[in-house]
């Protein structure tokens, strides 16, 4: 697992859309890096919805941000969820080459104890909200546990938030404090 106060590692990727990502052009800049799960995770598609809505004015404070999905390009594509993401970046890493170099758990149990506690509300949120909800469909895993990163200027991440659970991420409050000030190591 990543601490704090490190930097980041540095990835040149091609995102779903065919645009080069290369970390290093964002190192004057403070990034939001998200790791989900697959293209139907409700828990995950429903955090994507929430992060959409705040992008613009995130942007306007200079932030940006970008998502990893462990599902294949070719799922992502499929939804028109996802490919409205844009022009967030949205990098499918299905080999789980970054997932693995940004230390992402792997966790049938979390998994287990998150459906069993909260699937049902969580459903019938994304279904409302009209978020994607679907079974695996591309050898992703069940165990993958979702987790967020708060990267300041320098690539040098800041607060480093691994999912206890599928519904646990980073307030949305400290997202956009981190935005708007230079986050305080808590």
């Amino acid at each position: 697992m990543l601490q704090n106060n490190i930097k980041a590692p540095v990835f040149k990727l091609t995102d779903i859309f065919q645009r080069t990502i290369d970390l290093n052009e964002y190192s004057d800049k403070k990034i939001f890096i998200g790791f989900f799960r697959h293209a139907g995770c409700p828990f995950c598609n429903l955090r994507v919805h929430t992060l959409t809505k705040v992008y613009e004015e995130l942007k306007a404070q200079g932030m940006e941000m970008i998502f990893f999905f462990e599902s294949p390009e070719r799922v992502l594509l499929r939804s028109t969820f996802h490919k409205e993401v844009s022009p967030i970046p949205l990098i499918s890493d299905p080999e789980k080459v970054w997932y693995d170099a940004y230390g992402l758990e792997s966790s049938g149990y979390k998994s287990a104890v998150s459906h069993l506690s909260s699937f049902v509300q969580t459903a019938f949120k994304a279904a409302k909200t009209g978020v994607p909800m679907h079974m695996m469909s591309g050898g992703e895993s069940i165990k993958t546990m979702p987790a967020e990163f708060l990267v300041d200027r320098g690539l040098i991440i800041k607060k480093v938030h691994y999912a206890e659970s599928l519904t646990d991420r980073l307030d949305i409050s400290i997202v956009k404090e981190f935005a708007r000030t230079e986050l305080v190591e808590s």
